[in-house]
């Protein structure tokens, strides 16, 4: 097992966003963090690793490393890129983007070849950002916020374009995307209790047989796979927190046996819940 790094993030006060360019390390070990980072390549044959990808970016590309996500930089120039790390509070006080973070924690590497548009607006934004976090505005940080905002919703509604090709419907307008939807945030609201399938499926008023082909047609996983995603991504912040016992993580975030937490935690992330809180001190 390759060994992982926590990076600390230092967020000046009294912004909790952080902008990094001249500074920023020509190589980094693999290493993860609750922030999530996003970069602009300023220069060519920029090489990052997320999870277990390898990615070469070029001038104009964006590279998107969200909360939680093991990654590496494997090599980039002197100078060759900005980024910016925000908390993840950003994105998970929101419901609608917690919902829908399974698409969205897919996307990685924007080229600017192939997504001209889209690679451009999240440049230009994360310059933005670096502009308004060195200014002196008072307001400087609420500015970003609303930047950083701006990319998770143009991000947002890129992901689900290419949900709904996939599913061949328009999942951000369809009527069964609705209910689903709803189910997400159901499940997200109450992951830490005993919830059936059965109980998510009459909240949102459909039969459990109805529910489970939908459920599956447009998240691409079954209800319980889904559930135990989510689960475990609780369970990896509670884990941040030295005096609780993985035990105590396990059933706080709503699993019912430390032997169908571990399973989880391990199928999921690659490792056993002790070594992740090893690797994170």
């Amino acid at each position: 097992m390759e060994k992982i790094e926590k990076e600390k993030i230092v967020f000046h006060s009294p912004s909790s966003i952080s902008v990094t360019d001249t500074e920023s390390p020509e190589t980094f070990p693999l290493h993860w963090h609750n922030a999530a980072e996003f970069t602009v390549a300023l220069m060519g044959d920029c090489k990052y690793r997320v999870n277990d990808t390898l990615y070469t970016m070029e001038k104009g590309d964006v590279l998107l490393v969200w909360p939680q996500q093991i990654h590496a930089t494997v090599k980039i120039p002197q100078g060759g890129a900005l980024f910016i790390q925000f908390p993840s509070v950003l994105v998970e006080s929101n419901l609608d983007l917690v919902s829908i973070s399974r698409f969205l924690y897919h996307n990685h590497h924007i080229k600017a070849k192939e997504e001209p548009e889209l690679a451009s607006f999240l440049s230009t934004k994360i310059f933005e950002i670096k502009k308004i976090h060195n200014s002196a505005d008072p307001l400087s940080e609420t500015r970003c916020k609303l930047c950083i905002y701006e990319i998770l919703l143009r991000i947002s509604e890129y992901a689900l374009a290419k949900q709904s090709e996939n599913n061949s419907v328009n999942a951000s307008a369809d009527t069964a995307w609705n209910y689903v939807h709803g189910a997400c945030n159901f499940i997200n609201e109450n992951a830490g209790e005993a919830i059936t399938q059965a109980e998510v499926a009459a909240h949102v008023g459909l039969s459990v047989f109805y529910f489970s082909k939908l459920f599956k047609q447009y998240m691409h996983m079954s209800f319980p796979a889904y559930l135990s995603e989510v689960r475990v991504k609780s369970a990896a912040s509670l884990l941040l927190n030295p005096e609780l016992s993985i035990t105590e993580c396990a059933f706080a975030s709503g699993f019912q046996s430390t032997t169908a937490f571990n399973k989880a935690f391990h199928d999921i992330t690659g490792y056993s819940p002790r070594d992740y809180r090893k690797m994170y001190r």
